[in-house]
């Protein structure tokens, strides 16, 4: 497979690009640059300028950012097929956020804002893709503050399990199994709780026989009472 035919294999399984026809990808990929992260590399940090859109063609990047006393705050990790850094085709200026990669060999297709807001202007269906895309990741900070507001600890650890199940696991009979890599302290920071908290909710929810647990793989034995 020459570079050209894998890039465009890759735009194909890309959300935002799942609708467009071979000569639109094929324009949409002389447009873009292939590149690899490495595990725990940043991609980019707060107040970067904001001048590039990146689409997520392998591996897991985390979205997040630092509290005033040093804390990390996940807002959000992405898998294959999401775009992020969006916020740069609505005018912002620099990056309120970081971006890291999870996984050993992060493949990303990355594009200059410019190009992109040339393609929109020809492109309806990106353009509406784009800024759907872009209302469902405001949707999800605002459930998220919802969350954080009105929630306690061991149901936000529950929601997520919950989410990430729905959108990321796989059923098996009528559990529903999830395989992650996420640590006690990724819950913890994407639920804004401790890693104390997360360990205790989680043994409580195998002991109840809700899930069962073993390395990087939760089974949710039924997802409407874990729920």
């Amino acid at each position: 497979m020459s570079a050209q035919q894998s890039k465009l294999w890759y735009l194909e399984k890309v959300n935002l690009l799942k609708d467009f026809k071979e000569g639109e990808l094929k324009m949409f990929a002389d447009l873009t640059t292939m590149r690899s992260s490495s595990k725990n590399e940043y991609i980019y940090f707060p107040n970067d300028p904001s001048k590039i859109i990146f689409f997520l063609k392998r591996g897991r990047v985390k979205i997040g950012n630092f509290t005033e006393d040093g804390k990390e705050n996940i807002k959000a990790i992405l898998h294959p097929g999401e775009i992020f850094g969006e916020m740069a085709a609505v005018g912002q200026e620099k990056r309120t956020d970081f971006a890291q990669a999870m996984d050993a060999d992060v493949m990303i297709c990355a594009t200059n804002v410019e190009d992109i807001e040339k393609i929109m202007s020809d492109n309806p269906k990106l353009s509406l893709a784009l800024t759907k895309s872009i209302g469902e990741r405001l949707m999800n900070v605002e459930r998220k503050m919802e969350s954080l507001i009105f929630k306690d600890a061991r149901s936000r650890i529950i929601d997520l399990i919950v989410q990430m199940a729905k959108k990321h696991g796989t059923k098996v009979g009528d559990e529903i199994l999830l395989v992650h890599d996420l640590t006690h302290q990724d819950f913890a920071n994407l639920t804004a709780t401790s890693r104390q908290t997360v360990t205790v909710t989680l043994n409580d929810l195998r002991d109840k026989n809700l899930i069962y647990m073993e390395r990087k793989k939760i089974l949710i034995r039924d997802i409407e009472k874990l729920s």
